[in-house]
């Protein structure tokens, strides 16, 4: 047997490291005590054969050694061989742990898995509909102190009890807990929050705290700019405007082109165009124009980033705008640009551009397979804008 085989103890942490990585969430769900489940934990050492040991005696024999002085937790089984050539030998063979602490000591773990044990027992103590649904949240058990477990405790119970449907997240009356709070930990407290309010996550996909919660929410803000006199006459003579986005909805307009443009700065740029309007800032919060009745009937264009979160959201605003054409985020003007191009910090690589024509499709499979290089991007306001504005009136 290859020594690499054989296990040592500083072997066997390295292999109990990726099950603790793997199980820890699960152990203290399921199987904190060892009553069942993966208990007892055998790790076999795999010992030598007569021949193996034979050929490397002194390797063997510092291998012995090595599990002879080894002292922690657990239960370590030995063997006996008698070998012709060698005569009898005392062999580890495996090592038995009988709980998810012992693992956890093996790996100076031990005070963090205490800690979370604490904190599940606490939680479970005062919420039992949390009982197998708290693994997934081991780290920040393990690591957050007792007051911020407290806090957490706090926020459960006020959104579980009923009594704030219809409230803003700040006018919550939770003493020692403020809404940025909440929002650092917005995760956590709707994944919890669900088993309290017998909420299946497949009813509510969008995992929002404010819907699970019965929270009002700030209104969601819409800007544009009206770029032409007739329809800003409609609207009392405002150009540029930001409001709810019902209240964009119910404008008494009805523009022929629309133009989507991702960058604030750009959407402020453009100048008066015959029957235009130009939205302005949205990133990928785009769902919101699903909701203004006035785009169905517009010649839309969207114009973001040349990058793969630019064709990810022009992918997106086609669910709710299936004929909306892209604007300057092609090949051609990718290639035309090379001197200005920057890099993607962070690039969408599994995206599944279901809604994104063939010559898009191409665009965004080169920018996420790095085929003009590592995570390349062109940001609109990159391009010369008498080029862009060319491009955007020539429509």
């Amino acid at each position: 047997m290859p020594a690499s085989r054989r296990l040592d103890p500083t072997a066997v942490r390295d292999r109990l490291r990726r099950h603790w990585q793997r199980r820890r969430g699960y152990w203290l769900d399921g199987d904190a005590t060892g009553e069942r489940g993966d208990w007892p934990l055998a790790i076999l050492l795999h010992p030598p054969t007569e021949r193996e040991a034979s050929r490397a005696v002194d390797a063997v024999l510092v291998w012995i050694d090595s599990w002879r002085s080894w002292q922690g937790q657990g239960e370590l089984v030995w063997i006996e061989r008698a070998w012709s050539n060698l005569g009898r030998q005392r062999l580890p063979e495996r090592l038995l742990l009988r709980n998810p602490a012992e693992v956890a000591d093996w790996l100076g773990e031990g005070e963090r898995w205490r800690r979370a044990i604490e904190a599940r027992d606490r939680l479970l103590e005062r919420f039992p509909a949390l009982a197998g649904v708290l693994g997934p949240h081991f780290d920040w058990l393990a690591y957050a102190d007792e007051l911020e477990h407290g806090r957490l405790a706090d926020v459960l119970a006020e959104l579980s009890s009923g009594r704030n449907a219809g409230l803003y997240l700040r006018q919550l009356p939770i003493s020692g807990i403020d809404s940025k709070w909440i929002e650092a930990n917005r995760t956590r407290v709707t994944d919890l929050l669900r088993p309290l309010l017998s909420v299946d996550a497949g009813e509510d996909v969008t995992g929002d705290l404010w819907t699970i919660a019965g929270l009002c929410r700030e209104p969601a803000l819409l800007r544009l700019r009206l770029l032409d006199p007739r329809l800003r006459a409609l609207v009392g003579g405002l150009g540029d405007i930001g409001a709810p986005v019902d209240q964009i909805a119910a404008l008494p307009i009805a523009p022929e082109r629309v133009f989507i443009v991702e960058n604030i700065q750009t959407g402020l740029a453009f100048t008066d165009l015959p029957d235009g309007v130009v939205i302005f800032g949205l990133g990928y919060a785009v769902d919101v124009l699903g909701a203004v009745p006035w785009l169905k009937n517009a010649d839309c264009r969207y114009w973001g980033d040349l990058d793969t979160h630019g064709l990810a959201i022009l992918n997106r605003l086609r669910r709710y705008l299936p004929r909306a054409r892209s604007l300057l985020m092609d090949e051609q003007t990718l290639l035309d640009h090379r001197t200005l191009w920057s890099q993607e910090t962070q690039p969408v690589r599994n995206l599944e551009p279901a809604r994104l024509e063939d010559a898009e499709r191409k665009v965004y499979d080169g920018l996420a397979g790095d085929r003009w290089g590592p995570a390349v991007r062109l940001e609109q306001e990159r391009i010369a804008w008498d080029s862009a504005w060319r491009r955007v009136i020539g429509i």
